[in-house]
């Protein structure tokens, strides 16, 4: 009968949907390193910890306060249902107990409750074992407070600063990864200090005046010597004494040199990793952010202008070069390849971006990171560069929304608008960074006295203004020249003069502010009198 109930809860759990939308909370608050509600939970932790520490140690030098005790109350049943959740959410009893029943039913044998009971038990048992779930609860044992010897557990409490703080817990793991060699380190150190040890108890032990009457005096004057502290309350007097604590003295210098050492290799190979968290902690305070795969010449003026507008953006560039040049400068910038899923990832393009342009110099390369950022976010705008014509339709097959190609342009600017000085100052001066000198789009409206009007009657270059061309989805002008496919409309570049606007066509004008304020408000005062 107990059985069946047991079973039948496990299946309950198992289908139940409020069951698991709380389990995955507590997970995401608990665990899950990519939720701002860990991030909120750790730090409302690390204050507690400090805010215990800090009563524990003004509690110990005098009489128990009953603010102390109602803060410590308080703090420790946090501790003790954060410790309850761990274990919870740790693995789930329900699909050992269904997994069991299940297999029982199938090789047709009694179902052992107490068997699966038991290994439920052990399951959760592997984290009660863990190191941080001991941490966990040796910090709770400071509370009961009449045993002040329990006091010596407060040290965990500080231990438990490695749960909640990345940097911390990444020195941590610096340590683990050598833990070879440093405890290849510990167990020769060891064994010299047990060496000089008894050797200097040996040499000094028979003599009258000596400071060594044990060997524990020994060993605390080879721990002191090796680490050049040198109290100087024990020192050697014999002649054989002497010769010890030199050659300690010289192997403890190469003892602490090769510790350096393997701590400075650790942190150098770490490094990469450190500089990555600091980039993801500062990606997660961005919305709206841009990722910039290519940091050459175009990259870095991108970056330049997105930099001077504020706009947030992260760069992704393999060359060496390219990011030391990049962080220089105090961009984010992480030195990978971005055609790879878990750079991308890593880079925010799931958390945040918006836009990703792919402006590497290589069409090839281009070509896989909009595969790569289009099968990753089906949302994401891509914006791609091509250096090759012949490569246009490729990189929109692969998921670009736009496609520029620099040559090109840089070639229809100098062939079109040869002879004209007013577009070249105009196309100069924004790429100069004039701050009087702009590039803007004016709309064709309805009523506008613009609509009908040919490209010829504006008088452009009398006002100095230069049409860089037309965007337009109306079907009249496809029998113009130089049109260039924009999703569902055409951008007509320098559209010839008999060219005939029509309403909803877009004009991109570049020129001095002042002069594109001047014709904006002209139309715009024709179009209020025709109204009227």
């Amino acid at each position: 009968m107990l059985s069946r109930i047991i079973v039948y809860l496990a299946y309950f759990l198992k289908s139940s949907k409020r069951y698991k939308n709380s389990k995955l909370f507590f997970w995401n608050l608990l665990e899950n390193q990519d939720s701002k509600l860990k991030s909120y939970f750790d730090f409302l932790m690390i204050s507690l910890i400090f805010l215990s520490i800090y009563f524990l140690f003004y509690d110990t030098g005098q009489q128990f306060s009953v603010m102390g005790g109602y803060v410590e109350i308080c703090i420790i049943s946090i501790f003790i249902i954060e410790y309850l959740l761990r274990l919870w959410i740790y693995s789930n009893t329900h699909e050992i107990i269904i997994k069991d029943y299940e297999k029982a039913l199938y090789l047709n044998i009694k179902f052992n409750l107490t068997k699966t009971l038991i290994k439920s038990i052990l399951n959760k048992a592997e984290y009660i074992f863990t190191p941080y779930a001991i941490i966990d609860l040796l910090a709770i044992l400071p509370s009961y407070r009449p045993l002040r010897i329990l006091r010596i557990f407060l040290i965990f409490r500080i231990f438990k600063l490695f749960r909640y703080s990345n940097s911390i817990r990444l020195y941590s793991d610096i340590l683990v990864t050598k833990r070879f060699e440093l405890l290849t380190l510990l167990i020769f150190t060891g064994f010299f200090l047990l060496i000089a040890s008894v050797s200097v108890y040996i040499f000094e032990f028979p003599e009258n005046d000596s400071d060594i009457h044990n060997l524990f005096e020994a060993f605390y004057w080879a721990i002191v010597t090796a680490a050049a502290v040198g109290y100087g309350d024990i020192t050697p007097h014999t002649l054989g004494g002497r010769i010890v604590a030199m050659i300690l003295i010289f192997v403890s210098v190469g003892i602490v040199a090769f510790f350096t050492s393997i701590l400075i290799s650790a942190f150098n190979e770490k490094m990469p990793e450190l500089r990555e968290n600091k980039i993801t902690s500062d990606l997660e305070r961005y919305r709206n952010f841009i990722i910039i795969c290519g940091f050459g010449r175009v990259g870095q003026e991108i970056a330049s202008h997105l930099a001077k507008d504020k706009q947030k953006f992260i760069i992704i560039d393999k060359n060496e070069h390219n990011i030391s040049l990049a962080r220089k400068l105090k961009y984010l910038a992480i030195q990978n390849d971005a055609t790879r899923n878990d750079v991308l990832l890593s880079a925010g393009i799931n958390q945040g971006a918006s836009t990703i342009l792919c402006i590497t110099g290589d069409d090839v390369v281009n070509v896989y990171i909009t595969l790569t950022s289009r099968h990753l976010s089906k949302d994401i705008h891509i914006i791609s560069r091509v250096n090759r014509h012949e490569n246009l339709s490729k990189m929109y097959q692969a998921g670009a929304n736009n496609v520029i190609l620099p040559f090109e342009v840089a070639g229809l600017l100098a062939a079109e608008f040869l002879g004209q000085p007013v577009a070249f100052e105009a196309i100069l001066g924004v790429l100069q960074n004039r701050s009087d000198i702009g590039m803007e789009t004016i709309l064709v409206t309805e009523k506008s006295p613009l609509d009908t009007q040919k490209i010829e009657q504006l008088d452009l270059l009398q006002r100095k203004l230069t049409l860089l061309g037309v965007i337009s989805a109306n079907a009249l002008h496809l029998k113009h020249k130089n049109k260039y496919r924009v999703k569902q409309q055409h951008f007509y570049f320098n559209p010839e003069q008999h060219f005939i606007l029509r309403q909803g066509d877009m004009l991109v004008i570049l020129g001095r502010k002042y002069s594109i304020d001047h014709f904006r408000n002209e139309i715009e005062k024709q179009r209020l009198r025709a109204k009227t």
